[in-house]
């Protein structure tokens, strides 16, 4: 009969701390190769970066064993208490952090810089797995939402006022895990529309059709016209409705199209006004019918153009103009290879310079002569593909693509809301990380600085990522341990 300290290691899932151990390994390996010199500090002096990730790892491993041992019900038990603490510490870091790069993010304490952003996503996800596994919890109706909302937005807002925009954007990772959990799936497309009307607007802002309707608000607001015809069709294909609204439409169009024969005539308005009506028509219907979901696309229609025109707002006068910069980079709006637009380009140059195989390990020309600023941090990837080419890169990717898809499995088999919602809540953060900070170095997605988990170089994010793994392994362990 096993005692439940030996029982912990025989429960634990060893293909996870497989994978987390070479992650670790080829991330060390990577900021090696972005930052070793060869005439100053060798590969294990703790004064260069490499030697100084090798302390960090260790004490990592350290962690692993401290939370492994932990009596399996701790986190669920702590949960609100953890939460609650470092909403504390990152609402004193607003004010006591100094100025690092624009931003107040960063607890100075002698030699060493703790980022509290960092550990306050595994808080979160504790938090939340703990109140959706309250009893009775659904998270359909409104004051749940609101409190689920709640959990997520009060950290994320203490990070924004450190101006740590790109580590507050992480938490959009947990609608992930909301829609698993029986999220409205309006919620999500509402989410994927104001990407995609994002971009439109501001690709198309300065473009005009007909000298009088601007391409851009045209075009959004016929897909939101699109939109909202086919989810009234699906919710009730009500032939009665529907033959309203096309006629409607018709009518709008063509009347729109006789009047601009005579005087100019801005059409984004025609298909606004469009859209108000049938809102209107759609919120009668839901009265009448009792037809909620009605209401929904009414509200959606209004959210959207609300959304619209607000997006020149929010652009110019919210956003920081280096923000600004690089969305244009990242869109194709502005070229500026030597500003905004530097660290991508010399990414590209980078990754595309090791070719299939790479260069060699420490055999980078663009991270020896730096190049690329960041290089060690945020723009890590560029150096696992200039030295270790497209199959290092390949690799890597595999390894998440593996680790993402193990988490899920695990998440799936949990026996407790707790253990599920913690699981896919690392899962989403894992899987958002990956998929920006990547995309940011092939100039797919805007720069907005996040690390590349288990590779990018610095303490906090090593002991986030791992405490945040290793707390969801030690769940899973205790789900198979015997009372």
């Amino acid at each position: 009969m096993y005692d439940r300290k030996s029982y912990v290691w025989l429960s634990v899932d060893w293909m996870t701390i497989g994978l987390y151990v070479l992650m670790i390994a080829a991330g060390w390996l990577s900021i090696c190769g972005a930052s070793y010199e060869f005439d100053t500090a060798g590969l294990f002096d703790p004064s260069g970066r490499p030697g100084s990730q090798l302390i960090w790892i260790a004490s990592s491993f350290a962690l692993v064993f401290v939370i492994l041992m932990l009596d399996k019900d701790f986190f669920e038990t702590f949960s609100y208490p953890i939460y609650g603490l470092i909403l504390v510490v990152l609402f004193i870091t607003i004010f006591v952090a100094p100025d690092i790069k624009g931003s107040h993010s960063w607890l100075v304490m002698g030699p060493i810089r703790v980022q509290p952003a960092e550990f306050a996503k595994f808080a979160t996800a504790l938090a939340l797995a703990k109140f959706m596994n309250s009893y009775n919890f659904n998270l359909l109706t409104i004051r749940k939402i609101i409190m689920v909302c709640l959990l997520v937005l009060i950290p994320m807002g203490c990070i924004l006022m450190q101006k740590e925009t790109g580590s507050a954007l992480v938490y959009l990772a947990f609608a992930l895990m909301l829609y698993r959990e029986g999220m409205s799936g309006f919620i999500l497309l509402a989410s994927v529309c104001a990407v995609v009307f994002l971009v439109i607007v501001l690709k198309l802002g300065n473009d005009m059709i007909a000298n009088n309707t601007p391409a851009g608000e045209l075009i959004v607001s016929l897909l939101v016209l699109l939109i909202m015809l086919f989810m009234t069709y699906l919710i009730r294909r009500d032939k009665i409705a529907m033959r309203v609204i096309l006629y409607l439409v018709v009518l709008a169009l063509l009347a729109g199209f006789i009047a601009s024969l005579f005087i100019p005539i801005n059409f984004v308005w025609i298909v606004v006004g469009l859209i108000g009506v049938i809102a209107l028509f759609l919120v009668f219907m839901a009265v009448k019918n009792l037809i909620w979901h009605y209401v929904l696309i009414s509200l959606f229609a209004v959210l959207s153009l609300s959304f619209m025109y607000s997006i020149d707002y929010v652009f110019e006068d919210v956003l920081e103009p280096h923000q600004q910069m690089r969305i244009k980079v990242a869109l194709g709006l502005e070229d500026d290879p030597a500003g905004a637009g530097y660290n991508v380009n010399q990414s590209k140059i980078a990754i595309g310079s090791g070719g299939f195989l790479g260069k060699g390990f420490l055999n980078g020309t663009q991270t020896k002569l730096k190049y690329v600023p960041e290089q060690d941090t945020d723009f890590i990837f560029c150096t696992i593909g200039e030295e270790f080419g497209f199959w290092g890169s390949l690799l890597v990717l595999g390894l998440f693509g593996a680790l993402i898809i193990r988490l899920i499995i695990l998440a799936e088999r949990q026996s407790t809301t707790f253990g599920r919602v913690y699981g896919y809540s690392v899962a989403s953060i894992f899987f958002f990380h990956v998929l920006i900070n990547i995309g940011m170095v092939m100039g797919l997605t805007p720069v907005i600085g996040i690390p590349l988990p288990f590779f990018s170089y610095g303490g906090s994010s090593l002991w986030g990522f791992t405490i945040l793994l290793f707390i969801f392994l030690r769940i899973d362990a205790g789900s198979k341990e015997v009372r």
